[in-house]
């Protein structure tokens, strides 16, 4: 009788420390990664019996809102996304360290805080150019490899655009930024840190330094908006003002523009389509002299609220992503992302993946600096001055003389 009792009662303890396992919250801002997350969760659970569920913001749907409403609903989320230090110090009284954290010895791409402190967890190395089809490059007899200076694309642009009919083109550039569909962060965020970083040593940082005083380098600034109205002269109009995320690809997936101004994180969405042109990054070069590089980053950090009581069971899902086996299985393989842990083998077959690790493994990136923008700022306030050179408000001149009016507002 006491016997069957001892089982009885290991049998309740068992069933109680099941019960009491901590369920874990993830805010993140990827949507192209939700349904590998997604899946990578489940199995989680399965595997340890703590449930994880994924809030996924992004895309067309603006991740920062998403993530303050999940804050102001009273049910905070366990681990959430940081995109720099803006987004850090919005929620660093909430953030916790991490140090001693299994994953930390395996990367040199973790956010540390002002002490020096471990707190962001790299989601993965992201990197943008323009992407390019080949094929089609290869019809008008365009070589990617000579696309290093604005005037080599002014070349390639004009002959493509000349070409639309032979080669099935609606336009030469597949881009979207309008602010009704939530896509200004590639204008106000990525295409802005061309001006930042491009052509520039991964450590400097005079350029954003200059911005976040509220002034631009003349020239370098001139030679960028000179860019900008380039892209915009030679991409279908409507798709950047009312086109989604999902248009963009599928105008570029489809053969109808040759250059795709995104990164390699649209990757699962391209595989899911069955794309199969060969396709790789050409530098965002906006300058007369050469810049032969694309940009490379962690795109974000996955960063553990200290204040719901489940840092353990946070800290231990986000080792199991950089520590495990099935971890490497789903960042590579099944959310298509480069890894930015060096106990990772497996390699990225994915097109835009392989080609920013190819560029990585040449030397030749340049760093992301847009999040060190003041919160808001890249999307709200500099994206929709992109989108009126792009239905035709503003010229060129209208163009750099409001984006150099926004970012005198820094200052102020």
């Amino acid at each position: 009788m006491k016997k069957i009792l001892a089982i009885v009662l290991a049998m309740v303890m068992v069933l109680a420390a099941v019960s009491a396992m901590a369920d874990i919250t993830i805010v993140q801002n990827k949507v192209e990664i939700d349904a590998a997350l997604q899946e990578y969760a489940a199995a989680y659970t399965a595997k340890t019996g703590v449930k994880v569920k994924v809030i996924t913001g992004g895309g067309s749907s603006d991740y920062n809102t998403v993530l303050k409403a999940e804050f102001a609903s009273g049910s905070e989320p366990d681990i959430f996304v940081v995109e720099g230090p803006s987004g850090y110090e919005l929620y660093k009284e909430k953030i916790a360290t991490m140090n001693d954290a299994e994953w930390v010895q395996y990367t040199a791409a973790a956010y540390l805080d002002p002490n020096g402190d471990v707190v962001g967890f790299p989601v993965s190395v992201e990197g943008y150019g323009l992407a390019y089809n080949k094929d089609i490059l290869d019809k008008a007899g365009i070589d990617p490899a000579t696309l290093t200076n604005v005037d080599a694309y002014k070349a390639a642009f004009e002959k493509l655009d000349s070409m639309k009919g032979e080669l099935g083109l609606d336009a030469v550039v597949a881009m979207a930024g309008g602010t009704a569909t939530g896509m200004t962060w590639t204008t106000g965020l990525h295409n802005f840190n061309v001006y930042l970083t491009v052509g520039l040593d991964r450590n400097d940082t005079s350029i954003i330094d200059k911005v976040l005083a509220g002034e631009v380098d003349e020239e370098r600034f001139h030679q960028y908006c000179e860019y900008v109205a380039l892209l915009m002269q030679y991409c279908d109009t409507d798709l950047f003002v009312n086109g989604t995320q999902d248009m963009q690809l599928a105008s570029f997936a489809n053969g109808k523009t040759a250059f795709y101004h995104q990164g390699n994180w649209m990757d699962p969405n391209i595989v899911a389509l069955g794309v199969n042109f060969p396709m790789a990054y050409a530098p965002h070069a906006f300058m007369h002299e050469d810049t032969d590089g694309i940009l490379v980053n962690p795109p974000s950090w996955y960063v553990v609220n200290k204040t719901t009581g489940n840092y353990d069971e946070a800290v231990a899902f986000l080792n199991s992503i950089a520590c495990t086996p099935e971890g490497h299985e789903y960042m590579v393989n099944k959310a298509a992302m480069v890894p930015a842990f060096t106990n990772v083998e497996i390699a990225p077959a994915t097109p835009l993946s392989k080609s920013v690790m190819e560029w990585n493994a040449a030397g030749k990136t340049y760093s992301w600096q847009q999040y060190k923008l003041p919160d808001g700022f890249g999307m709200g306030t500099l994206g929709p001055i992109y989108e009126l050179l792009a239905n035709g408000t503003l010229d060129e001149a209208g163009f750099e003389a409001m984006m150099k009016a926004a970012i005198a507002g820094i200052a102020k």
